[in-house]
């Protein structure tokens, strides 16, 4: 029994206690507590029961399809979102980029003092000096052996080493430049955005150590820059939503922050494995956020409507089982109630698919259907 099932029933039991309380303190004019009815499989109340305004009946239609919801989360684009770490061991000098700020490639987003860089900036100056070097060197070589003062084997030698000379140059200056240094040995080194976006995390302080080499493990990024205009959808689904999940199909998105709208996601990716402790299959789709409403991190409920079910979709908290048999009751009248059994199958998206027992149009009893069963048993005993 469902918490709001039992709370129904705790209800009707409150209300027949209070009601034969006081039938027993009033005096003899004061009606006593009306009392249903069991005849067959009809259970009926006299007129004016009070327990009739508690049950709730719903009416069932053949081939309505069901909606299923999948519990899911927003996160970042990953194809539009980078996540900076220090590409050398050192201080952290000055911050230059604030929370949510939206910059622009190559703006600096902070300062490190780094010996490590300042020693790649050394190997650079030096590259080029040795390069001078071995040009000078060379050129000597080559008026040398046009006069034959020189052997050949020295010109090659020069030759060799000046292509050598030109290529650790042409390194150590990229690697340097690649990292936004200069042509001076400064030691420092500047963290500038590789691509245009909005930035959602600041994981570094001024004054603080950075080490490349635990960075990955240990430690958070930098900075995440990313484009929020456009978020992931990751959904956990089961084995049987399988048939409803391929790739292009439109998904509908409620979150509790938005009760009243829906937005639109797209279904990209759905997992070739189910995970072995959750039993879960990974799906991934995308959303788009252009107002930016929507949050990173944010809960959300994907729904999904399945084929119309052959027979009712009924819902669950109707159905209810005595022994290996599945019962309903469905109101025939005011105040009249009737059991019936059903064929039914197994729950989805809170509907219990009922192929034989009802027919269209019939109204089954949602809300105190165990109550109804608990007057027949005590009847038929």
């Amino acid at each position: 029994m469902g918490s709001h099932e039992g709370m129904t029933l705790t209800r009707f039991v409150a209300a027949a206690l209070i009601a034969a309380a006081l039938a027993g303190c009033g005096d003899e004019k004061k009606a006593v507590a009306p009392v249903p009815q069991v005849e067959g499989e009809q259970i009926s109340f006299p007129e004016g029961s009070p327990q009739i305004a508690a049950l709730r009946a719903e009416a069932v239609r053949a081939g309505e399809p069901v909606i299923v919801r999948l519990p899911g989360r927003l996160v970042w684009d990953e194809d539009r979102t980078v996540r900076i770490y220090a590409a050398f061991a050192g201080r952290v000098t000055k911050i230059l980029a604030s929370l949510g700020e939206t910059v622009k490639p190559g703006q600096k987003l902070a300062l490190i003092a780094s010996p490590d860089f300042g020693e790649a900036q050394a190997d650079a100056r030096k590259a080029e000096s040795d390069l001078v070097l071995a040009q000078k060197n060379l050129a000597r070589l080559r008026e040398l052996t046009e006069n034959g003062v020189a052997a050949k084997k020295d010109l090659q030698a020069a030759e060799a080493e000046f292509a050598r000379a030109q290529a650790e140059a042409a390194r150590s200056a990229a690697r340097v430049k690649l990292y936004g240094g200069g042509g001076a040995v400064d030691q420092n080194l500047a963290v500038t955005a590789p691509v245009a976006g909005v930035v959602v995390e600041r994981n570094v302080n001024p004054g603080q150590e950075l080490r490349p080499d635990v960075a990955m493990a240990n430690q958070p990024a930098m900075f995440v820059i990313t484009d929020p205009s456009r978020l992931w959808l990751q959904l956990d689904a089961t084995e049987r939503d399988l048939p409803l999940l391929a790739a292009g199909k439109a998904l509908k998105i409620r979150s509790s922050a938005y009760p009243d709208e829906t937005f639109v996601a797209r279904l990209d990716v759905v997992s070739d494995f189910i995970d072995r402790e959750t039993r879960t299959v990974k799906v991934r789709g995308t959303l788009d956020n252009a107002d930016r409403r929507l949050k990173g991190e944010m809960f959300v409920t994907a729904e999904l409507e399945t084929p119309p079910l052959k027979g009712f979709a009924v819902p669950a908290k109707a159905v209810f089982l005595i022994g290996d048999r599945y019962f309903v009751f469905v109101e025939e009248g005011s105040g009249r109630y009737v059991r019936r059994e059903v064929q039914a199958g197994p729950e989805r998206g809170g509907k219990v698919p009922v192929s034989g027992g009802l027919k269209d149009g019939d109204k089954v009893v949602v809300d105190g259907s165990l109550f109804l069963q608990q007057i027949y048993a005590a009847a038929k005993r």
